[in-house]
């Protein structure tokens, strides 16, 4: 067989569904084997934004997703994404090109070690160097890429390799389970849970997995424990429950803060230390267990007392049956701070003002989303409100990324949503800096059909930086930008662009862009100016007195 139709045969034995890329010269044979497979092929304009596709559609799925590109820039392109998988968990294979490696007659054009570039951002590396080998490298960057903790994965196949021919066989997949945690361990953190006054349930990122948050559910429905999650645990829990206290969006100062200060007892499940930490440990202070697949990384200020180390979702299992609602236990301090902080996201999110301000955008695309609705967020301002005030009711239907937190992902995260729940209604939030990052990527999803809103947050800044500028109390200076008339632009691509011209407007034209189906853009001026007061004096200063 020729060694691309045999990687081809590879991949789909591991169930690849999809290959985002773009090829180039030294990809041709392997595109011409895909071809001919089930695998569909989605060609990007950018390999960023193949490699964000990949990587989304590995954390929507749990199977690796695969993005490809040829050598020297193709491949350079793809660094952003690999970043973006190894530290935001998602199982992601890239596959690069290279020249010929036995009989190369171009020098050293376009060539640069991306084995070696790739190295330090990504779980595994490995250049093809024989077609035999081919089997056994495709089931191990999968292998790898998928298990705990996910990432990424790199192949580097030249094309004289991908034109040998091979006699090995595809290697079937692995029958695997994970290590199961100790019943020393459970007993151990069951007694401190069962001691503790006040326990208080963290949930991180690596808790969002599909058992592990049908498991956690039925852990606070049983035990009413108060719950906090992190940015990227939002959804593992419904957030409209009664034991859900608020979000970890700001580092420090928020309401939410003020609980995880009254617990004697933090059980901490799926910690993940590319999260900025939701907080400090300090001598004397709460107890802390960690619930994890691997053990903590201790550090100044996180030296977990107690871990209980296995499949998350099997601990939380056995804890659940060791464990029981206990008399002394006191929640009305969280409950307080709980109806405190909704309050506020309620009397902030009423103003009628435009441009819009976030927290009301927040409040109306809430309205406008089901249950299962998926939001994917660019990075910028709005993330901090959409991860505070935005009630998040399943597991990954808010796709933020808070590990490289790397501005340019939001539409191409939707887009793989969308071919994941082509049922479901996706809408991309980006701010008009990170749309513009790869906005080329409109035509893509219009040659696609699918049906996707995009809302164009614009300030025409880097609000993020500049609301940052501010805090540290210097000039505004040099974060100021321009651009295009979103409509035409839209429109430009075979997309629909519609502008907000009043707060009231952004809601019904929302749902008529549902309603009309395609790819619709809709440019909506926000206001940020009250970010400082709001975020840096009036939040810290209503909670310090609760």
């Amino acid at each position: 067989m020729k060694t691309s139709d045999l990687f081809v045969r590879a991949m789909e034995a591991e169930g690849v569904e999809y290959v985002f890329g773009i090829p180039g010269e030294e990809n041709l044979d392997l595109l011409e084997s895909l071809r001919g497979s089930k695998i569909k092929l989605i060609l990007n304009r950018h390999e960023q934004a193949a490699g964000f596709m990949a990587a989304t559609y590995g954390r929507l799925t749990g199977k690796s997703g695969v993005c490809i590109a040829t050598l020297g820039p193709g491949a350079t392109n793809l660094v952003t994404a690999a970043a973006y998988a190894q530290l935001g968990g998602m199982p992601m294979v890239l596959v690069t090109g290279q020249k010929p490696i036995k009989s190369s007659k171009q020098g050293l054009f376009q060539i640069v070690d991306i084995v070696g570039m790739m190295r330090p951002l990504t779980k595994f590396t490995k250049a093809i160097v024989g077609g035999d080998y081919v089997p056994a490298l495709v089931r191990e960057a999968f292998r790898r890429s998928e298990e705990e903790r996910p990432g990424a994965t790199h192949l580097e196949f030249p094309e004289d390799i991908a034109r040998e021919q091979s006699t090995e066989p595809v290697l079937e997949t692995s029958y695997i389970r994970r290590p199961i945690a100790e019943d020393k361990a459970i007993r151990r953190a069951a007694d401190a849970i069962t001691a503790s006054r006040k326990p208080l349930l963290l949930i991180g990122a690596g808790a969002n997995r599909k058992l592990t948050a049908k498991m956690l559910r039925k852990f606070v429905e049983k035990l009413e424990i108060p719950t906090v999650t992190t940015q990227m645990g939002k959804g593992v829990i419904d957030e409209t429950g009664p034991n859900f206290i608020g979000n970890t969006a700001l580092s420090d100062g928020d309401f939410v803060h003020r609980a995880i200060e009254q617990a004697d007892l933090i059980i901490n499940v799926g910690h993940d230390v590319v999260e900025k930490p939701p907080f400090l440990m300090r001598p004397g202070g709460p107890e802390v267990v960690h619930i994890n697949f691997s053990s903590a990384q201790v550090d100044p200020v996180y030296f977990p007392q107690i871990e209980v180390v296995g499949d998350i979702a099997n601990s939380l299992w056995q804890l659940y049956e060791h464990l029981e609602p206990q008399q002394h236990w006191s929640f009305s301090d969280a409950h307080r701070i709980r109806t405190a902080l909704q309050k506020h996201i309620r009397e902030c999110s009423n103003n009628d003002s435009f441009p819009i301000r976030p927290q009301r955008l927040v409040r109306d695309v809430r309205e406008v989303m089901p249950e299962k609705g998926i939001i994917a967020l660019d990075n910028g301002m709005y993330k901090i409100w959409f991860a505070r005030n935005y009630p998040a009711h399943a597991p990954n239907t808010v796709l933020l990324d808070n590990a490289l937190a790397t501005m340019g992902a939001g539409l191409p995260s939707a887009m793989a949503a969308k071919l994941v729940f082509p049922d479901r209604r996706v809408v991309a939030i980006c701010g008009d800096g990170g749309f513009m990052m790869n906005s080329q990527e409109i035509e893509t999803a219009v040659r696609l059909d699918l049906n996707l809103i995009v809302l164009i947050l614009r300030d025409d800044a880097y609000g993020m930086i500049k609301w940052k500028q501010a805090t540290m109390e210097f000039q505004d200076f040099g974060l100021d930008f321009g651009n295009p008339d979103f409509v035409a632009y839209a429109n430009s691509y075979g997309a629909q662009g519609h502008r907000v011209e009043a707060t009231d407007e952004l809601k019904p034209m929302i749902e008529s862009c549902c309603k009309a189906g395609g790819v619709h853009l809709i440019d909506v001026p926000v206001d940020y100016s009250h970010n400082d007061r709001i975020l840096n004096h009036e939040i810290p200063e209503l909670s310090s007195k609760l």
